[in-house]
């Protein structure tokens, strides 16, 4: 196995922070850390990883409200979302207060991702899917050879992520899974956003949004 991985619920919302290790260097990375900080760090001490980057699946606050801060503090970059997510990063002040949610100041991250990019964690590459639908720039992370991918509030156990949002598409989310997520393979374990993970072939048989009985 090339790759350790520890998740890490954070927040009121639950939301699916993950660590991830390369095996081989020790490095690690932080998907979507957004809350908890301590809890966090403790979890990637725990697993030996030594944080070396920040990775955005989209830009909503249960997903990257503690990115900046644990930048300043580890002294390492944020690597994505994609560009077209800077609107949600710009007002996560606004949308904190809105929600009850602890502040978080608006940031930009180091890198902005686009579709056929690739990130590293040590010495592993992750390859990098834009999938909007549930937020614009939202990106998907896989490392193909461990077969297990991030896909931050896309896709669900059973479910799918809300488009009622800003700049939120059914039919544009419908078309990253069915078309961008689903065609990389069924043995695929995905982790989410919130909740369970699952595998790509389970949601194709059984998601009741995106099941292939519902397209044909």
């Amino acid at each position: 196995m090339s790759i350790q991985v520890t998740i890490v619920p954070v927040t009121a919302y639950q939301q699916n922070c993950s660590i991830i290790k390369c095996v081989e260097t020790g490095k690690g990375a932080l998907v979507d850390p957004g809350g908890d900080v301590e809890r966090v760090l403790e979890a990637a001490e725990k697993m030996g990883a030594a944080i070396e980057k920040i990775l955005l699946t989209h830009g909503h606050m249960d997903h990257c409200a503690a990115a900046d801060v644990l930048r300043q503090q580890l002294a390492v970059p944020i690597e994505g979302p994609e560009k077209e997510d800077a609107f949600w990063i710009d007002r996560l002040p606004e949308w904190c207060q809105m929600s009850g949610f602890p502040h978080a100041d608006a940031f930009a991250p180091d890198r902005w991702l686009e579709q056929g990019d690739t990130v590293t964690v040590g010495a592993q590459t992750l390859q990098v899917f834009h999938c909007p639908g549930h937020t614009p720039g939202h990106v998907v992370f896989l490392h193909s050879g461990e077969r297990v991918a991030w896909v931050g509030d896309v896709l669900f156990q059973g479910s799918i992520g809300r488009t009622d949002f800003p700049r939120g598409d059914h039919d544009q989310l419908i078309h990253s899974i069915r078309d961008t997520l689903f065609p990389l393979g069924d043995d695929i374990t995905f982790v989410p956003g919130h909740g369970p993970t699952s595998t790509f072939g389970q949601e194709r048989r059984s998601n009741p949004f995106v099941a292939d009985t519902r397209y044909g």
